[in-house]
């Protein structure tokens, strides 16, 4: 049934024969490229590059000390679905480096990686994976004091 919905259209129009070329100037991009933008868009998106641009936080709050002195604060505490700019970009920094720790110690599982190269490889991705997670967990523990207690 559906089908013949989808082919209906063409019963009464009749497709072009069109002869596109692609522009001499537009070339593959390399992997490396490729894999250079997705960082960077993963970077953004997690460091809340949409919430930044829709609610425009300040870069840095500040809070005032018992002596009534303004000091500066770079987390919003006690507040889980709000962040300043700076904590984003921070929380955003220890994610992509986690991630960089899996790609590590994915490529290290590579065939004809020499036994040293793939133990350093092995060694620093796992370093990368444990530095992520125990920032982010004192990341959270200073957001939200008595969280993970």
């Amino acid at each position: 049934m559906i089908g013949l919905l989808y082919e209906l259209p063409y019963n009464f129009l009749e497709v072009p024969n069109l002869k596109i070329k692609r522009p001499s100037f537009v070339a593959m991009p390399s992997p490396m490229v490729v894999f250079s933008i997705v960082l960077f868009s993963y970077f953004l998106v997690t460091g809340g590059i949409i919430y930044d641009v829709i609610v425009e936080p300040p870069s840095i709050g500040s809070t005032t000390d018992e002596r009534g002195n303004s000091r500066p604060v770079a987390f919003m505490q006690y507040r889980v679905n709000g962040q300043y700019i700076m904590e984003g970009l921070a929380s955003s920094f220890l994610f992509t480096f986690g991630a960089l720790g899996f790609i590590i110690l994915d490529k290290s599982n590579g065939s004809g990686i020499p036994r040293l190269n793939r133990v350093m490889q092995f060694t620093f991705g796992f370093i990368f994976i444990l530095i992520s997670f125990f920032a982010c967990r004192i990341f959270m523990t200073m957001k939200l004091p008595g969280y993970l207690r």
